[in-house]
């Protein structure tokens, strides 16, 4: 069921499914973007760094993460455009891990046409351990329900 501007209220919170990140998607990842740094794809070498073990790139777990943000198909057809994204890298994502997400509409705001509004959700990545590994914020312009 869609959800248009007005369904938005600060202080909504959800909790998207729950997403695990394969060593697949990680070479699928490398492949589409070129990064191929040996952190994500050289188990030898990530053995002697810092984690032990490979870790997901920072940015795959995002895209990731804007996926989640969308599954339950709320913007379907009412979503205009991803007005912009804020990120921090907190913790690693490993092979293995789950990870699923907390939003919660932190502010919205109507456009000066009317017709639509912008709604800033902040999001809270968690791993299968509870451990918040990124966060950040979405801003999505959102069309208003029609008068």
């Amino acid at each position: 069921m869609p959800r248009y501007f007005e369904d938005f209220q600060p202080g909504q919170e959800v909790w998207s499914p729950g997403r695990t990140i394969t060593e697949a998607d990680v070479m699928t990842f490398a492949g589409l973007s070129g990064d191929y740094n040996p952190a994500h794809t050289d188990h030898e070498f990530a053995r002697r760094g810092p984690f032990g073990k490979p870790i997901a790139h920072g940015l795959l777990a995002l895209i990731v993460s804007a996926g989640l943000a969308e599954r339950d198909g709320g913007l379907d057809g009412t979503a205009v455009a991803m007005l912009g994204v804020t990120w921090r890298f907190s913790k690693p994502v490993f092979f293995g891990d789950t990870i699923r997400l907390k939003l919660t509409v932190a502010s919205t705001r109507r456009t000066s046409r009317g017709d639509r509004g912008v709604i800033v959700r902040d999001v809270a990545v968690h791993n299968q351990h509870d451990a918040i590994v990124q966060e950040g914020s979405f801003t999505t312009m959102v069309i208003a329900r029609p008068a």
